[in-house]
């Protein structure tokens, strides 16, 4: 039976019991709540939530799941002329999700930003066939093994001619976001880079619960990984954290304005 954590949305594999503790949550990124760690029946959670879509552009799609559960990520679809890809996910994965991205053309690929989002992974990726890509630095949280998980390693991996995973570090050793590259570019980030409520300005944190920051030097590096990538457009993980036009002057002034406060 499969299980998920109600506080970040990880999902376990269990053969009696519940599980006692989420690893994910115990870590400092995370957070176990006051209440205490609780869990719900995948297949619960699906009779009891669904998705909404969103088209933020023609070959872009946002998933998220309503009402609100876990993290509250949402996740996307990014449709290339070589294959549809998933970036992120989410716990919910429904029959109309199932119906409604194979009549798109099913998945090309998975890949993930980092452990937090990683949630029902296996079952997305045994669904729709696809592989899943993972940066070989974060394995240790990963909670279920399945046979369609790859580990990649390195700064970057390209998914197709237009699209590629680039790691940044800094939230998890193995943080990365997805780099769009058709047009003036687009910029996948998770929270990896965090786009801030007014969305004209992003940041970066080790731990956003637990409001931890990261160290100048590490930040100094995601900007230096990030000027080589052109992209006018930003997508947060959460909704509402779009940054439609000039996106990588954006990111620039944010990251020293960080590393000035630090100083």
């Amino acid at each position: 039976m499969i299980v998920l954590c109600k506080a970040c949305g990880t999902s376990y594999e269990i053969a009696g019991s519940h599980p006692e503790h989420c690893k994910i949550c115990e870590d400092e990124r995370q957070y176990v709540p006051a209440t205490g760690q609780k869990w719900v029946n995948l297949d619960a959670l699906c009779a009891s939530h669904s998705n909404k879509w969103k088209q933020h552009e023609t070959s872009l799609l946002s998933i998220q799941t309503v009402p609100a559960f876990a993290i509250n990520q949402r996740a996307f679809i990014l449709r290339t002329p070589e294959g549809n890809i998933l970036w992120d996910c989410i716990a919910t994965l429904d029959d109309a999700t199932k119906t409604l991205i194979s009549s798109q053309g099913g998945l090309r690929a998975i890949a993930i930003s980092h452990p937090h989002y990683y949630t029902t992974m296996q079952d997305w990726a045994a669904a729709f066939d696809a592989p899943v890509y993972l940066h070989a630095s974060d394995r240790q949280w990963i909670m279920r093994d399945s046979p369609r998980i790859i580990l990649w390693e390195g700064d970057t991996l390209k998914l197709t001619t237009d699209v590629s995973v680039i790691r940044l570090g800094g939230h998890f050793a193995g943080g990365s976001v997805l780099h769009w590259a058709q047009g003036e570019g687009a910029l996948l980030s998770g929270d990896i880079v965090q786009v801030t409520p007014g969305a004209d300005a992003v940041s970066f944190m080790w731990s956003y619960p637990n409001m931890l920051p990261l160290s100048a030097v590490t930040v100094s590096d995601i900007m230096r990984r990030l000027s080589a990538v052109k992209f006018a457009k930003l997508y947060g993980a959460f909704e509402g954290k779009d940054i439609t036009e000039n996106a990588d002057d954006i990111v620039r002034r944010s990251g020293e304005k960080y590393i000035a406060c630090l100083s």
